[in-house]
C-alpha cells in the first residue's frame, strides 16, 4: 500500500490531504513459443502455394487474465499486423489484410494446447518476409476497464515466395499474308508450376505498336473454364495444354497490325474459388497484308469531236489489260478538263464528276446545273467503259480532258477502300474557229414620197463562220433632238425574232396601230412598211440584225450583231409654224386657293381654218425651282376631248379644259405645298391636209412658269388664338373664385381679442 501525504500549514483545512493507493506485482507466468509446419526457419514456398505458422502461448498467473494474440510480418523496416484475436475474443484482421481476411485467404485459429494458428490459403509474392508472434497479458481492473500488464515476442519463421515463372510467345515472327488468305498464329506459354492450375489466353490486335493493353482490340479470349468468346471470321482452338491457335479468316489491308497474346494462371483456392497467380503479355507480332494490287490500263478516245461550236463531243474511257481483279474489286471514273492555255499561273485541274465507290455520280458545282438539264451525260455503257458526252460543245469546252480509274476492295464490313488509281493521257478538244461576221443592207425602195404615203424598206443580211444561223431584226428611228417624245435620240419600233414572230416595241400611236409591218421575205432579206406617214416620223431608220445559232437543249446562242446603214425621212413642209406659251394672273398664291394656268398655242406664217387644226395638250410639273428636275405628268387633253388625269396623293385637285380653239386652262382647286414648282404644257399639233388626211407636226414644249404656294399666317394661327384666350380668361375666373371661396370661408380663424398691457405696442396675436 503506498500513501502520499501532504502537511498544511493552513489555519483551516480545505480538503483531503492524504491518498493510498494499491499496487499488485502479478508472477510472470507468461509462456510463448513459436513453430511453423517445416523443419527449418527459412520455408521456400512457390507462389500459390498455402503455409501454416504455430505460435504456443499460456499463462499460470494466479489472477484471471487474458491473451491478446496478434501475428505480424516484416518485408523491409517496419512490422505490420496481419491478424489479431483481442484479449476480448474478437478477430481484428490489419490494414493491409481486411479484404484477404474476409475472402477467407487468411485466418487465425485456437487450437487446443494453447496453440494459435496462422493459415495463409494463396501466397503471394508480397507474403515474402519475417513472420513473428506477438501475445499480450490483459487484466481487468476493479473499474471494470482493461489494462495491460506485459508482452513478449517470438520469431517464428522467414518465408520465401518463389513467383509463378511464365513465358507467354508467338511461334511466328514477322507474318506477310496476301489479302483475301487467311492468317494463322498460335500462342505458347511456359510455367514451372506443376499441380492443378487452369490457363487463359486472350488475342489482341492493334494498328501501332506504342498502344497500350487498355487500347488495343480484343480479338477472342479463352476463359480458364474452356469457353471461346464469339466471332465470325475468327477462331481460337486450344492445340495442347500450352498452346492457343488463332486463325483469321479472309484477312484483308484493314488486318494489318500488331498481334500479341496475352495468358494468365489460375490455382484452386480451399474454399473452392479460383486465384490468378501469374500472367503476362507476349511481345508483338507484325502482321502485313499484301494486296494483289489489280494491274491495268486505261485509254481514253475521242468517238465525237467537234467541227463546229453546239456541236456534240464523246470521250469513251476504256480499262485496258486487266489483271488481278477478280473476286472483289470494282472500278469507278473521274473525269477532270484542263485549260488548254499554258501560263506561269499554276492552275489546278477542273472536277468535273466523280463516282464514289457505290457507283454515286458526283458532279463538280461548276456544271451541276448543266447535268441537270441534259447538257453533259455521264455514263458507263459496259463494265471497262466509262462515257462522257456534251450535247453541246461551246467555246468554254475546249480544252483537254483525262479520265482517272480507281480500283476498290470491299472489306469484310461490306465498306470499300481505294486501292490504286490509274489517269490516261489526255485528249484536245479543238476545232478551227475564226471570227463571226455580219454584214446588213439597208435599201429605200421609193426614192421620193410625200406625208401621207407609204414609206418602205429592206435589209439585206449575210453572214460568215455561223452554222445554220437565224436572224432576228429590229428596225430603229433616230428622230430630231427638238422631239420631245423621244429625248434619248432612238426610238425602238417593230421587232421580228429568229423564230418570225412579230412585236411592236415603243409604237404607241394608237390611230396608226397597224400603221407598221416588218416581214421576212427571203432567208436572209426583210422588208419594214410604214403607212400614212406624218411629219413627226422623220428622221433616220436603221436595221438591227442579230445572227443566232443552234445551242443547248433545242436553244438558240445569240452569236453576233450587226447594224445597217441608215436610210433618212425628210418632209420638205412650209407648213403653219405653231408656238407655245404659258400665263398665269396670278402664279403666288395661299394653300387652299385657286390657280388658273392657261396654255396659249399661236400660229404663224398661214390662216387655218379651225376647223383644219386640233391639238393634242398635257400639263407637267416639275417640283422645284430648277428647270432640269424630273417631270410629273398632271393631266390630258387629247384632240377627241378625252382628258386624262394622274392620281394625286393630296387633296388638291385639278380641272382641264379647252376656253378656245387655241387656248387651254388647267386648274388647281386646294393648292397645298405639294403642288409648289415650276409647270408647262406639252402640244402635240394635228393638221388636215388638203387629202383630208391629218398630219402630226412635231411636238411643242413651251416655257415653265413657276407657281408658289404661301401661308396665310393669320388665318392659320386664327382660331388656336381665339381658343387659348377664351381658356385662359375661363381658367382664372375659376382661380379668382376658387381663392375668393377659400379665403371667406375655409380659412377664417375667429381671435379672442383681450386687454392690452400698457407695456406692449400691440396684442400678441398680431404675430
Amino acid at each position: 500500500m503506498y500513501r502520499c501525504t501532504t502537511p498544511s500549514t493552513d489555519a483551516v483545512f480545505q480538503g483531503n490531504y492524504n491518498a493510498v493507493v494499491e499496487v499488485k506485482v502479478i508472477e510472470d507466468g507468461l509462456t510463448l513459443t513459436g513453430s511453423m509446419a517445416h523443419s527449418t526457419a527459412i520455408w521456400n514456398l512457390s507462389e500459390g502455394d498455402a503455409f501454416q505458422l504455430r505460435c504456443s502461448a499460456s499463462t499460470n498467473s494466479s489472477e484471471h487474465t487474458h491473451l491478446y494474440v496478434t501475428w505480424e510480418f516484416k518485408n523491409g523496416f517496419a512490422w505490420q499486423e496481419i491478424l489479431s484475436l483481442t484479449h476480448e475474443g474478437k478477430f481484428q484482421p490489419g490494414l493491409e489484410y481486411t479484404e484477404r481476411y474476409i475472402s477467407g485467404d487468411v485466418r487465425l485459429d485456437a487450437m487446443a494446447d494453447d496453440v494459435y494458428r496462422l493459415s495463409v490459403s494463396q501466397a503471394l509474392p508480397t507474403d515474402e518476409g519475417a513472420y513473428r508472434c506477438r501475445v499480450s497479458e490483459w487484466v481487468k481492473g476493479a473499474d471494470g476497464s482493461w489494462q495491460k500488464i506485459q508482452e513478449k515476442t517470438a520469431d517464428v519463421a522467414n518465408v520465401v515466395v518463389q513467383p509463378t515463372a511464365l513465358g507467354v510467345f508467338i511461334t511466328r515472327n514477322n507474318v506477310s499474308v496476301t489479302d483475301r488468305d487467311s492468317l494463322d498464329l498460335t500462342c505458347n506459354f511456359t510455367t514451372d508450376r506443376s499441380g492443378i492450375f487452369q490457363a487463359e489466353v486472350t488475342w489482341y490486335f492493334s494498328e501501332s505498336q506504342d498502344t497500350t493493353l487498355a487500347d488495343a482490340q480484343v480479338l477472342l479470349s479463352v476463359d480458364r473454364d474452356s469457353v471461346v468468346s464469339d466471332s465470325t471470321l475468327i477462331s481460337l482452338s486450344h492445340v495442347d495444354r500450352s498452346s492457343y491457335h488463332l486463325l483469321v479468316r479472309d484477312v484483308g489491308p484493314e488486318d494489318s497490325g500488331y498481334y500479341f497474346c496475352q495468358a494468365a494462371l489460375w490455382v484452386p483456392q480451399h474454399n473452392g474459388s479460383w486465384h490468378k497467380v501469374a500472367e503476362r503479355t507476349s511481345m508483338p507480332v507484325t502482321v502485313q497484308v499484301v494486296a494483289l494490287e489489280p494491274n491495268y490500263q486505261v485509254f481514253l478516245n475521242a468517238s465525237k469531236t467537234p467541227t463546229f461550236s453546239e456541236d456534240p463531243t464523246e470521250l469513251e474511257c476504256r480499262i485496258m489489260e486487266a489483271q488481278n481483279t477478280e473476286g472483289n474489286i470494282r472500278f469507278t471514273v473521274s473525269w477532270y478538263y484542263r485549260w488548254p492555255i499554258r501560263t506561269d499561273e499554276v492552275l489546278k485541274d477542273e472536277l468535273l464528276a466523280t463516282m464514289d465507290a457505290d457507283w454515286t455520280l458526283i458532279v463538280g458545282d461548276k456544271n451541276k446545273q448543266r447535268a441537270q438539264n441534259g447538257g453533259i451525260i455521264f455514263s458507263k455503257p459496259a463494265v471497262d467503259t466509262f462515257r462522257l458526252r456534251i450535247q453541246w460543245t461551246s467555246e468554254a469546252d475546249r480544252g483537254d480532258y483525262y479520265c482517272v480509274i480507281s480500283s476498290w476492295s470491299r472489306q469484310r464490313n461490306n465498306s470499300w477502300i481505294k486501292i490504286k488509281d490509274v489517269a490516261s493521257m489526255p485528249v484536245s478538244i479543238l476545232w478551227s474557229s475564226q471570227d463571226y461576221t455580219l454584214t446588213v443592207e439597208a435599201v429605200k425602195l421609193k426614192p421620193f414620197f410625200m406625208a401621207g404615203h407609204t414609206f418602205e424598206m429592206t435589209c439585206k443580211v449575210s453572214s460568215q463562220n455561223i452554222k445554220t444561223p437565224r436572224y432576228s431584226v429590229l428596225i430603229t428611228a433616230e428622230k430630231p433632238l427638238n422631239d420631245q417624245s423621244n429625248p434619248n435620240g432612238t426610238t425602238r419600233i417593230i421587232s421580228l425574232n429568229q423564230d418570225s414572230v412579230v412585236r411592236r416595241e415603243d409604237w404607241t400611236d394608237q390611230d396608226r396601230v397597224d400603221g407598221v409591218v416588218l416581214e421576212k421575205v427571203q432567208e436572209n432579206e426583210f422588208r419594214y412598211r410604214m403607212y400614212q406617214t406624218q411629219v413627226s416620223d422623220a428622221g433616220l431608220y436603221r436595221c438591227v440584225v442579230t445572227a443566232w445559232s443552234p445551242g443547248g437543249g433545242g436553244m438558240w446562242r445569240e452569236a453576233v450583231n450587226g447594224l445597217s446603214n441608215p436610210i433618212q425621212i425628210d418632209f420638205q413642209s412650209s407648213g403653219p409654224v405653231f408656238n407655245v406659251s404659258v400665263h398665269s394672273d396670278s402664279p403666288t398664291i395661299y394653300r387652299g386657293e385657286l390657280v388658273n394656268l392657261i396654255c396659249i398655242i399661236t400660229v404663224e406664217d398661214t390662216v387655218l381654218d379651225p376647223d383644219d387644226m386640233s391639238f393634242d395638250v398635257a400639263w407637267f410639273a416639275m417640283r422645284s425651282v430648277a428647270i432640269d428636275r424630273d417631270s410629273v405628268f398632271l393631266a390630258s387633253l387629247d384632240r377627241n376631248g378625252i382628258v386624262t388625269q394622274a392620281r394625286r396623293n393630296g387633296s388638291s385637285d385639278v380641272s382641264l379644259e379647252r376656253i378656245s380653239h387655241l387656248e387651254y386652262r388647267l386648274r388647281v382647286h386646294g393648292c397645298e405645298d405639294q403642288d409648289f414648282g415650276n409647270h408647262y404644257c406639252l402640244v402635240t399639233p394635228w393638221v388636215r391636209s388638203a387629202a383630208g388626211v391629218w398630219q402630226r407636226e412635231m411636238e411643242i414644249k413651251s416655257k415653265p412658269i413657276l407657281v408658289t404656294v404661301k401661308m396665310d399666317v393669320l388665318n392659320a394661327f386664327k382660331y388656336p388664338l381665339l381658343i387659348g384666350i377664351g381658356l385662359s380668361t375661363v381658367i382664372g375666373l375659376l382661380s379668382c373664385l376658387i381663392g375668393y371661396c377659400s379665403s371667406r370661408w375655409c380659412c377664417k380663424k375667429e381671435v379672442q381679442e383681450t386687454r392690452r398691457e400698457r407695456r406692449r405696442l400691440m396684442s400678441m396675436e398680431m404675430d
